[in-house]
């Protein structure tokens, strides 16, 4: 088998999907996306391109966690020690890593472990990495996460919205960075997963395979001419591939930037409420989705446009159904629900100053 990757800008369709990938790995806080649908629907073609694609990174040499040399707040415990010298951390670039987690994989294997008996007879404190560890700042896939140890799926999600990992055993500790962009994938015919970790997943899309007879050509053309030669059609595909391979990075870099009105924090609060959703996470994730989004696209302030498709991303799989109701939100029925919430915001004036007038949306969207 090949080990050359079939490139990203080569998918044909499946745009949410291709979507919620790029806004996850323009900002990685946003909280992972989940990948539901059937067999044959290039979702694990999707995340392994997109791992592919991205650009290299700048890391600590020699530091098995990949730590960031520019944010030493953020370090594992080895680098903090090395740092203690006062002798400059060297730095060298690298290719993200992609990670797979196996279905079997249990906590031990997920989180590392420490080596007690080593730490009592030598003084040692020696800690075998596990997943977590391989993973910070590149992709961690989960195919069939819905088959996957609740616990364990528990500790990923964890990680991911802590951007951290402990492990304590017997009085001794030690941490070290995990930030990721969490890919889970899945065929809801095996199972789904319980409503509590749904929600846990920030974006979540369903995908289904192409019924256009010109795209079901176009895939058939790509894949042929693929497995024929893999190297020449990804060099066909440079060009496309290195200009939004450049575009994430620029949109990595000024997506902390983007700006956000409170009347945009109106809109949102407005809109996950009239859709009965629970909690507050939607909200936050829907923000950060549309400021990627702004960020992709080079704007600096986020759009009724930019809410209106991370809402799309985030919302259907927190929805109340009853058991006739399976079909997913459409686009329409979203657009109308953000006209009705920003027609809201407006009737509340909504302004910079104070949103005391306006408990409930004030209550909604503060941290």
């Amino acid at each position: 088998m090949s080990s050359v990757i079939f490139p990203f800008t080569a998918i044909v369709g499946q745009d949410r999907m291709r979507r919620a990938l790029i806004l996850n790995a323009i900002y990685p806080q946003i909280g992972g996306v989940l990948i539901r649908g059937e067999r044959g629907t290039a979702k694990s073609t999707a995340a392994r391109a997109l791992a592919d694609l991205l650009p290299e990174i700048e890391v600590v040499e020699d530091c098995r966690f990949n730590c960031d040399p520019k944010q030493p707040e953020t370090w594992c415990d080895e680098c903090r020690e090395r740092s203690k010298s006062g002798d400059p951390m060297p730095i060298v670039r690298r290719r993200i890593r992609f990670v797979d987690l196996p279905v079997s994989a249990t906590e031990d294997r997920v989180v590392g472990t420490l080596d007690i008996e080593k730490a009592i007879q030598q003084g040692k404190r020696h800690f075998d990495a596990g997943v977590l560890a391989a993973a910070n700042r590149g992709i961690l896939y989960v195919d069939e996460v819905n088959l996957l140890d609740d616990h364990v799926v528990d500790l990923l999600l964890d990680s991911a919205a802590m951007g951290i990992n402990v492990v304590e055993r017997e009085g001794i500790s030690f941490s070290h960075p995990a930030r990721f962009i969490l890919i889970g994938t899945m065929n809801p015919e095996e199972g789904d997963l319980r409503p509590q970790l749904l929600d846990r997943f920030a974006l979540c899309v369903d995908v289904q395979g192409i019924h256009e007879a010109s795209a079901r050509i176009a895939i058939l053309e790509r894949h042929i001419e693929f497995e024929s030669n893999p190297v020449a059609f990804r060099e066909n595909r440079f060009d496309d591939e290195q200009q939004l391979s450049e575009v994430i990075e620029q949109a990595r870099g000024a997506v902390s930037q983007i700006a956000y009105s409170r009347r945009d924090l109106a809109t949102i609060a407005n809109l996950t409420a009239s859709m009965h959703v629970d909690g507050h996470r939607a909200d936050l994730v829907i923000l950060k989705a549309a400021r990627a989004h702004a960020a992709l696209e080079g704007r600096g302030a986020i759009t009724d446009r930019d809410i209106l498709l991370a809402a799309e991303l985030a919302l259907p799989h927190r929805l109340k159904r009853g058991p006739l109701e399976d079909s997913p939100v459409g686009m329409h029925e979203m657009q109308e629900k953000l006209e009705q919430a920003q027609a809201e915001a407006m009737t509340a004036d909504v302004d910079e100053q104070s949103l005391d007038e306006y408990p409930d949306v004030k209550k909604k969207i503060s941290p």
